[in-house]
């Protein structure tokens, strides 16, 4: 494991029996807490965090696919205390400040083609938010005003906002919540372990998937249409990557259509994939990008939406004005540390890392396809799902009662209690997903491998 700097303060006393009294957790049910206390993390160091009881476990998902350089990195912590001295805040409100003229600044160059211009938000989905709204005014500014619809594939996640929340393809995520935004249309996946046609021809399905978005585009009627959103690697589900071909032919299509397409790159951007966006490892370039997470290594909240050329050019007109904005988004601390997110990223070349060791990280991982219960490795980069399977030959999955007990009622515990912080998950079939910090080699590879192994075979036995 690479070593990074001076880790924070050792832990305290245990604080997690009056962790519930006031905090509501995030996607969490609650009443599991009433008597039982959720884990406490109190530091961090490297690819390591440590409860309030000091028990070490090692985190395989960055966080939440954020922390891509690691726990503990005090070069990014005095870099927001510098900037907070400084200046704490001041909005983007028809002002500017140094910190987020120079990240878009970076981020612009960095990005593929003429994307070239940085809305700043504070998270995923308020950048996901920002890409629909954007996409609706920019043909409103062009004489289209029916032009308002989007696209995204099913079991796709892209945030929880009510804009993003409908944009999302998981309807057990939506359901408490609607009615939602109207006008958002779902197309299949690219999930080939399960592909309804063409399993045995990747780029035969790879096109019979693209097409069906061109297929819902003739169907809602072209001047009704506004976006496409697509991750480049899907994260509800375990980790679609996309097929041969898949990205240049939704390219054409919304070429053909004149429909914008949005790269959702919240978990895919800043090396998770190898890039510092992911669509330039697919090799296409969208209208916007959407993005967040690791673009501090989760040290300071942020996110973005990046617009083409094409794209911001109608708000560029007259007395054009873009309603729209956050309080907090391009706050100056979170830019700074951004700016020293980046630098890391340089100075540790953490993106030729990932692709350095993203064969070996695939090839560990493959190890476990000689267990009984899991059925598919995939994913991309540093990001993996292993899907789990009653029956290797059939691909049978689990039903709903079966995957509760599967995931809740053992597998999370059990990786957890061994040591391991994952996300076993069932938006979709059941899997269990891997997003380490891109500081990790081999030996955490192996780490994650046995653990699994172990708890995977027992598992099975339960069943």
């Amino acid at each position: 494991m690479t070593t990074t700097e001076q880790d924070v303060a050792a832990p305290g006393q245990p604080v997690g029996a009056d962790a519930t009294a006031n905090l509501w957790l995030h996607f969490s049910r609650m009443g599991a807490y009433r008597d039982t206390p959720p884990p406490v993390i109190v530091r961090g160091r490297g690819a390591e965090v440590f409860d309030d009881r000091g028990r070490r476990y090692l985190d395989g998902l960055a966080g939440l696919f954020v922390v891509q350089a690691g726990h503990g990195r005090r070069v990014l912590a005095e870099a927001a205390a510098r900037q907070a001295e400084e200046l704490a805040f001041f909005p983007l409100w028809s002002y500017a400040h140094p910190a987020a003229i120079e990240l878009s600044q970076r981020l612009a160059a960095a990005a593929p083609g003429d994307l070239n211009r940085v809305f700043f938000t504070t998270g995923g989905s308020e950048a996901v938010e920002t890409a629909w709204k954007v996409a609706k005014q920019y043909f409103k500014l062009t004489g289209k005003p029916g032009k308002t619809k989007v696209i995204s594939r099913a079991v796709a996640y892209h945030g929880t906002t009510h804009g993003a929340l409908s944009i999302t393809g998981i309807p057990a995520l939506k359901q408490a919540f609607e009615p939602l935004v109207p006008g958002s249309i779902r197309v299949p996946n690219t999930n080939a372990y399960r592909a309804p046609l063409f399993g045995d021809d990747p780029e035969a399905f790879g096109r019979w998937a693209a097409d069906q978005i061109e297929q819902a585009i003739l169907f809602e009627g072209p001047d009704t249409v506004a976006a496409v959103f697509l991750e480049p690697v899907q994260n509800a589900g375990g980790c679609f990557p996309p097929p041969p071909g898949y990205f240049a032919r939704v390219r054409e299509i919304c070429d053909r259509y004149d429909v914008l397409l949005v790269s959702d790159e919240v978990i895919c951007a800043f090396g998770r994939l190898g890039t510092t966006f992911a669509c330039d490892k697919f090799g296409y370039v969208p209208d916007m990008i959407t993005c967040a997470k690791g673009m501090t290594s989760g040290y300071s909240p942020i996110g973005a939406m990046i617009a083409s050329d094409r794209v911001v050019e109608p708000f560029l007109r007259d007395t054009a004005s873009f309603s729209h904005g956050y309080t907090f988004g391009g706050h100056p601390v979170s830019c700074a540390v951004a700016l020293a997110n980046l630098d890391v990223f340089e100075e540790e070349r953490l993106n030729q890392r990932v692709l350095a060791n993203e064969g070996a990280f695939r090839a560990t991982l493959e190890r476990l396809l000689d267990l009984p219960i899991v059925g598919d490795v995939r994913g991309d980069g540093y990001f993996y799902g292993i899907e789990l399977v009653k029956d290797e030959a059939t691909k049978e999955t689990f039903d709903a009662e079966e995957s509760e007990r599967l995931l809740r009622g053992f597998l999370s515990g059990a990786l957890f209690d061994s040591g391991l912080y994952c996300r076993a998950d069932d938006r979709g079939d059941p899997v269990i997903q891997l997003a380490p910090p891109l500081i990790c080699g081999q030996a955490e590879f192996d780490e994650m491998e046995q653990i699994l192994r172990s708890v995977l075979t027992e598992a099975w036995a339960k069943l």
